[in-house]
């Protein structure tokens, strides 16, 4: 395959929303941590204390999982920590229809590493995300599913440097291994492996993450009031 980047936007689908993906289904793989005081979004305690972060957590991972479960591109899989059998999970009562994984052990690559090498070994194509930004909606979801029936891979980068969504039609471990997370090199040095492995990717637009208090601005609005004014 030839090197290839596109970034004119499918940032709508046609009305008909199937997806073709040469006979693969879409998996949908949400990464999520569990949204306890002290343990989730600990960048925003100066700003919002252990349970205000908390709560936010809380908010952005049930947002995630419905944005998910209506883009209706595929199967939709929470892959958690600490693991399903902890009881925060039932509290939350997220849909019935999620299918659930544990992330374990090693770092994010590892775990990245490991869901999107399951998915595809079963024949899927996988959606990667995690649950930091809202911007991310059902369409944009669609989108990026929709680009994989086009390109080998996609991606939603973030203003930090990192990137909200991977999307892979085949499985490449580079774009895991050695790499600098939670730095403003990710997004960068992943579509860099990405194109060196010929693979052609697409890129949809860029968007924000909720991980400092400044990113609270970025909040939709019915979140913004309660967590800013």
């Amino acid at each position: 395959m030839n090197n290839c980047t596109e970034k004119a936007r499918f940032d709508t689908l046609p009305d008909n929303k199937a997806i073709a993906l040469s006979g693969k289904t879409v998996r949908i793989v949400i990464f999520a941590k569990a949204p306890l005081a002290g343990l989730a979004k600990t960048r925003l305690i100066p700003a919002l204390g252990e349970q205000g972060a908390a709560n936010l957590a809380k908010q952005l991972l049930i947002h995630s999982v419905e944005q998910a479960l209506a883009a209706d591109v595929g199967t939709v899989e929470l892959c958690v920590t600490p693991s399903k059998q902890h009881s925060v999970w039932d509290e939350m009562q997220l849909s019935k229809k999620l299918q659930w994984s544990n992330q374990g052990a090693g770092d994010l690559g590892d775990r990245l590493a490991r869901a999107a090498l399951q998915g595809i070994a079963n024949g899927d194509a996988v959606l990667l995300m995690g649950t930091d930004c809202p911007g991310l909606t059902a369409e944009r979801i669609a989108a990026a599913a929709h680009a994989l029936s086009r390109y080998d891979s996609c991606l939603v980068p973030v203003s930090d440097g990192g990137y909200a969504l991977l999307g892979l039609n085949q499985y490449l471990g580079s774009v895991f291994i050695d790499m600098p997370w939670s730095t403003a090199a990710v997004a960068r040095l992943t579509r860099e492996r990405l194109l060196t492995q010929g693979l052609r990717l697409h890129e949809l637009a860029e968007l924000h993450d909720i991980d400092e208090p400044e990113d609270l601005q970025y909040l939709p609005a019915h979140l913004k009031q309660q967590y800013l004014e």
